[in-house]
């Protein structure tokens, strides 16, 4: 995963655990605008959730920042 998307990533985990909470459950969509402006980097976000590390559609916001930091 780029580095761009990995600190987007780690911010967008960080905002949603600071309101929500440590259990607040996250989707890679949710590091994306509701459209479809970069398909490539999308996929390369889809491509990390799901085929490489076999992620569930929503996970623990703890658990995915937590991972993007330890360069999963």
């Amino acid at each position: 995963m780029r580095t761009s998307l990995r600190t987007k990533a780690i911010a967008i985990c960080d905002d949603k655990i600071a309101k929500k909470g440590d259990a607040v459950g996250i989707s890679f969509y949710a590091f994306f605008a509701n459209q479809n402006d970069d398909p490539d980097l999308l996929m390369e976000a889809a491509e990390w959730w799901i085929k490489t590390h076999r992620l569930n559609h929503f996970e623990k916001a703890l658990k995915v920042r937590e991972m993007i930091k330890s360069g999963q």
